[in-house]
Parts: C-alpha cells; structure tokens; sequence
C-alpha cells in the first residue's frame, strides 16, 4: 500500500495548529485608533463604573477612623549651633575667638546632629523616658524579638532629615496627637543633653590634665622659692643691689685706707660672687615659670567653664505642638488611587476577555 503526502495540505495543518496555539493571531492585529478605544470603554461603561464605584466605598469603609487609626505628625525644626567649647566661643578674645557662638550651624553640624539623633543612647533614652514598649503595645516578655519590634516602630513613625536650609526635622507620627509633640521635642532635648555628655567626654579629662599641670607647675615654683630661701639665710636677699653696696664699700675702704675692713669686704663679695649665680639663675626661673603658671591658670579656668557651665546646642526654629488635623490615612487621597488603580487593572483584564473571546469564535 502506497501512501501519498500532499506538502500542501501539510503545511495549511500546521499553520492551524500553531495559530490555535496563539492568543493574538497575527491576521487580527489591526492598527489602534481613538474610535476604537472610545467604543471599548462605552461597552464596558457598566462594569468599569460599578468595579470603581465597589473600589471608591471600599476605600472609604477602610480609612474610618474604627478601622484604620487615624495618626497625627509633629515636627520639632532646629539648627544646630556651632558651638564645642563655652570657654572659646565667650572667653576668648575677639581677635583670637574662631566661632560665633550665636551662629547657625551649616552641613557639617547638621550631619553631626542627625548622627546623635539616630543613635542608639538617644533612641533608647526615649524608649525608656516615654514607656514606649507599653505605649506600642509591645510585650517584652511574650515577643520573641521585642527590640526588633521597637526598631521597626521607630522607623515607621519617627523620621529625622535635613532640610535645603541646612536645619534638621523631626518628624513623629502617633495616634495620640499630645504624644506625638511630646515625643519631637523630647528627642531634641535628649540631643541637647547628650551632645553636652559626649563633649563632656573631652573636657572633664582635659580640666584634670590642666590641674594636674598646674599644680605640678606650683610645686615647682614652690621648690625654686624654696631654694632661693637657702640663699637668703646666707645673706643673699638681691645680689645685684648687695654686688653694687658692696663694690662701693670696698672703693670707699680702698680710698680711705682701711686694709681689714676692705679684706673683710672682698671676702663677703667672694661669697656673694659664688652664690650670686645661683640666686640670679633661680630668680629667671622663678619669673619664667610663673608666666606659665599664669598661661596654665587661664587654661584650667576655662576648663572648669566648659564642664561647669552649660550652653544649649541646638537653635530651636519651631518646636513641636499638638497637631489638630490626623496626617494620615488621607480619604481622598486613597480614594483617588484605588480608583485609578481599579480601573486600570479591570481595563486589562477585559482587554484579555475580549482578545480571548474573539479568539474562541474565530
């Protein structure tokens, strides 16, 4: 039995086979015009109204305040100061001062600000100072990860960022308006405070490195004076007034004729002589060590001003109230979105629908 292949009638079955296979053939491809787009819409004016209509009261029901709580935002804006030490900034003079202490930070200070602002000892400190942990609903002991948990509540409702203007916000967001105010000026405080504990870190060592010198250069001082006491017990009191008395004695004795006396007298100069340069030498110290003894006394009292006395670190431009409109969820905004949205996604799906039907009748 011969059988007998026609190419042709092979060929067309394929072709079939391959355009069922598709969801668009390439025969019904047909150019996209604005009729085209209008009759589309008009024949599903139905579902498309009533599928955004179903979206809009669906987006309403869930941004009452019983479903989803309403949150209020409070903003807390400073510059920082470009103040670090008290004792520079006031006690210094106008020629040698190198910051104003009333001037406004700039980039390098706002950064610095935001880093305390994010730190772990500021965040923690207001955790602790607001009971955060009960305020979130947080249960340290049934929440396997409680910290976690905290940290993820922080970043949602706690925003820090520097303004075009080189100051820094603060942003919260709280159920609890009063507490959202309360939190914004609390973390600029805390940044007050702490800024104050860091430099703190500096000074207090430094006030004591300064004491230590100080009273080290006293008690040397204190010694030399103590030397140049020996030197008085043996009669050297000012060798330049006793060299000069003793030079004119010694002439007079010498005019008048008076060998013992003037032996006598040269002997005395001799011993003023020998103990002369000690005396000279240890008076220069004296007068040289007292000028840093007085270069270390103005140093330690500007260090006891920079731990003792207190200046604030921030200027503050708004501080935080109690916020009267809820920041979010926003009814209208939401709306408008799942709208659009909704009609977008139901747009596709009878796009598909209608390139699937026409395929099936094809």
């Amino acid at each position: 039995m011969i059988i007998n292949f026609d190419p042709n009638t092979i060929d067309l079955t394929m072709t079939s086979k391959a355009n069922n296979n598709q969801l668009i053939s390439s025969e019904s491809i047909k150019p996209l015009n604005l009729a085209d787009v209008i009759n589309f819409f008009w024949r599903w004016r139905k579902v498309l109204v009533i599928s955004c209509g179903i979206a809009a009261v669906f987006a309403i029901v869930v941004t009452m305040p019983f479903i989803t709580k309403p949150k209020y935002q409070a903003t807390h804006i400073f510059y920082p100061s470009k103040n670090n030490s008290i004792s520079e900034a006031l006690l210094s003079d106008a020629g040698q001062r190198l910051k104003d202490p009333l001037e406004f930070g700039e980039e390098e200070e706002a950064e610095k600000a935001m880093q305390i602002l994010l730190s772990g000892d500021l965040i923690g400190r207001l955790v602790r100072n607001f009971n955060l942990y009960k305020h979130y609903n947080i249960n340290r002991v049934s929440e396997k990860y409680p910290k976690t948990a905290m940290d993820y509540k922080l970043k949602e409702n706690i925003s820090v960022t520097r303004t075009r203007y080189l100051s820094v916000k603060i942003e919260v967001l709280d159920e609890d308006p009063q507490m959202a105010a309360d939190l914004a000026n609390g973390m600029a405080l805390l940044y007050d405070s702490i800024t104050t504990e860091v430099q703190n870190q500096i000074a207090i060592p430094a006030l004591q490195i300064v004491e230590r010198a100080l009273q080290s250069k006293r008690d040397k001082i204190q010694g030399t004076k103590d030397q140049m006491r020996k030197l008085g017990e043996e009669g050297i009191t000012n060798y330049e007034e006793q060299s000069r008395a003793l030079a004119e004695e010694i002439y007079k004795s010498q005019s008048s004729g008076k060998v013992s006396e003037m032996k006598k007298l040269l002997e005395e100069q001799k011993t003023l002589v020998k103990s002369g340069g000690d005396f000279v030498a240890l008076q220069e110290l004296i007068k040289l060590e007292e000028e840093k003894e007085s270069d270390l006394i103005t140093q330690y009292e500007r260090r006891v001003v920079d731990v003792n006395e207190k200046l604030s670190h921030k200027m503050t431009i708004e501080a935080a109230s109690k916020p009267e409109i809820k920041f979010w969820p926003k009814r209208g905004f939401v709306t408008i979105i799942s709208v659009l949205a909704t009609f977008m996604a139901t747009s596709l799906i009878l796009v598909f629908f209608e390139l699937y039907s026409n395929k099936s009748q094809s």
